[in-house]
């Protein structure tokens, strides 16, 4: 099993800047997460990708609306079965406003997802 814990939310006005993240943690499991990754979903919407890194080269991918404002990045605790997800979001907008939920895929034996519980975003305009 994999816990996720997402942190970070909060009330902003436009253009101005929030750092969301994720930890995960549980069990060894956290040794076999593929990817992780960023989702939100606003009421009346469907859920969508934000942006997503892959554990084996931090190879990223990042939907078309926050390419450029927003940067994921993960750093792995030593020794421990720890890791940490980071949406850094500049130049927020008011479309920006979501619940965010951090995902992960993990492989052991078959392929598994966790997800986080999300945090609220709002972007006042």
């Amino acid at each position: 099993q994999v816990q996720l814990v997402e942190s970070g939310g909060g009330l902003v006005q436009s253009g101005q800047s929030l750092r969301l993240s994720c930890v995960a943690s549980g069990s060894i499991f956290v040794y076999s997460i593929t990817s992780m990754g960023w989702y939100r979903q606003s009421p009346g919407k469907e859920r969508e990708l934000v942006a997503q890194i892959t554990t084996s080269d931090n190879r990223t991918n990042y939907a078309a609306s926050v390419r450029g404002r927003f940067t994921i990045s993960r750093e792995d605790a030593e020794n421990t079965p720890k890791s940490t997800l980071y949406l850094q979001m500049n130049n927020l907008k008011p479309e920006d406003t979501a619940v965010y939920y951090c995902k992960s895929d993990v492989r052991v034996g078959r392929s598994r997802e966790y997800w986080g519980q999300g945090t609220q975003v709002t972007v006042s305009s």
